[in-house]
């Protein structure tokens, strides 16, 4: 029988994911994959789940390379800690292996893993956070934006105090470091809910549609948690560069 495993390590303070095989001999390291890796072009699906269904160590590895440090980004704002990402994540490979043979194709490669380590995040996060009162969940009922920025009575007013252009902002700046773990730290503390929606919309790229129908909620319903998730969002970023 053989069988297949992922294993995080970090080796001299760099993360890796090392892939080993069992044979009759026992147990084998087959590579090591850095963690940090960035492939920013995926092979087609159809021939990397041929590849990865026949047991080709290397097609794995490929999609290791392709897809572990968003996986990790991700996870990472789901969890309560950096450490559960990285498990979240290891999970989700181990998954990957032992569901290939029954991915249908209905979707994309990247979206069915993107899928499976959702549910795991969610179930952990669920775990860590025992009981969450439902409010917080949709993240109460005040206004998304401070009223006080608006002219005119409530709902039918102009902005007096407008948000920043962000493409005003020098490309250093919007493009730093700063200012990526910034959002990614906000979204981190957003509600539940808004979290999921902000970060499969705005980060992940899915559809409207797709988030509605694996979240379980109504597209007006997301479209609430968008607008109040990208404010709150769009909110830290003012009071870090400026603009109100």
């Amino acid at each position: 029988m053989h069988a297949t495993a992922v294993v995080l390590t970090s080796r001299g303070g760099a993360r890796q994911v090392e892939v080993w095989h069992s044979d009759p001999h026992g147990w084998r390291r087959s590579s090591a994959v850095p963690g940090d890796v960035d492939v920013t072009v995926a092979p087609g699906d159809e021939a990397m789940v041929a590849r990865l269904r026949a047991g080709d160590g290397a097609a794995f590895r490929e999609l290791v390379a392709v897809h572990h440090r968003r996986l990790v980004r991700l996870a990472d704002t789901c969890v309560s800690s950096s450490a559960v990402a990285e498990e979240v994540v290891q999970e989700t490979w181990i998954a990957v292996i032992k569901g290939i043979d029954h991915f249908e194709q209905r979707s994309s490669l990247k979206t069915w893993i993107t899928k499976i380590l959702l549910n795991i995040a969610r179930t952990r996060g669920a775990r860590e956070r025992r009981t969450v009162p439902f409010a917080a969940l949709e993240g109460g009922g005040g206004p998304a934006v401070d009223p006080a920025r608006f002219n005119g009575p409530p709902g039918h007013g102009a902005w007096s105090d407008p948000p920043a252009r962000w493409s005003d902002l020098p490309e250093a700046v919007a493009e730093s470091n700063e200012t990526v773990e910034l959002v990614l730290h906000t979204v981190k503390r957003l509600p539940e809910q808004q979290k999921w929606v902000v970060m499969l919309r705005d980060v992940e790229g899915w559809s409207s549609t797709d988030v509605c129908d694996h979240l379980g909620i109504s597209e007006a319903n997301q479209r609430v948690l968008l607008h109040r998730g990208r404010s709150t969002v769009r909110a830290a970023l003012e009071d870090r560069w400026g603009g109100r």
